[in-house]
């Protein structure tokens, strides 16, 4: 669950946005933006219909929620992934600045705490250019999978040695 501080920050420049834009104030938007933050991890477009039918009873179009995505996105409350075929999305108002480990065999992807890379890249000097953000992706093997490929390796090996060991 979110810090209550931090949805009252984020619905504030939401009002502020749709206020200075002369754009309504809808139902929709804030129970969509409140959804996001109570979300938790990264998570799909249907993984965020699903929470705000079920736990807001609050149902909207996919339309509705690409939408309004797009314009959390423009406000940099939220932040979209593309991960190995999936495009997720993340809350990021109080996290602009992080990494993620990423499992090239299951998709499994997980948030990593590394002040040395921030720091080095809040130290970086960058020609021309206003750093905001960062997200880096380090890609790999999770241990789950790293175990499962072992065992599936030795079973492999004692299943040839096995074949060979009756041809003789």
């Amino acid at each position: 669950m979110m810090k209550d501080s931090i949805i009252t920050d984020v619905e504030r420049i939401l009002d502020s946005y749709l206020e200075m834009n002369n754009h309504r104030k809808t139902p929709e938007r804030y129970a969509i933006l409140r959804a996001v933050y109570n979300m938790g991890d990264h998570f799909t477009l249907e993984e965020l219909g699903e929470k705000l039918t079920v736990d807001y009873k609050f149902p909207v179009s996919r339309a509705t929620l690409y939408n309004t995505l797009n314009l959390f996105m423009e406000l940099r409350l939220v932040i979209r992934h593309r991960f190995q075929g999936t495009t997720k999305y993340e809350a990021c108002y109080d996290n602009n600045n992080h990494c993620h480990q990423m499992c090239t065999v299951c998709g499994k992807v997980t948030e990593v705490d590394s002040p040395e890379v921030t720091q080095a890249i809040r130290d970086l000097k960058l020609s021309r250019f206003r750093k905001d953000g960062f997200t880096l992706y380090i890609y790999g093997i999770c241990s789950s999978c790293q175990s499962k490929i072992a065992r599936q390796r030795s079973l492999e090996r004692k299943t040839k040695s096995n074949k060979i060991t009756n041809k003789l």
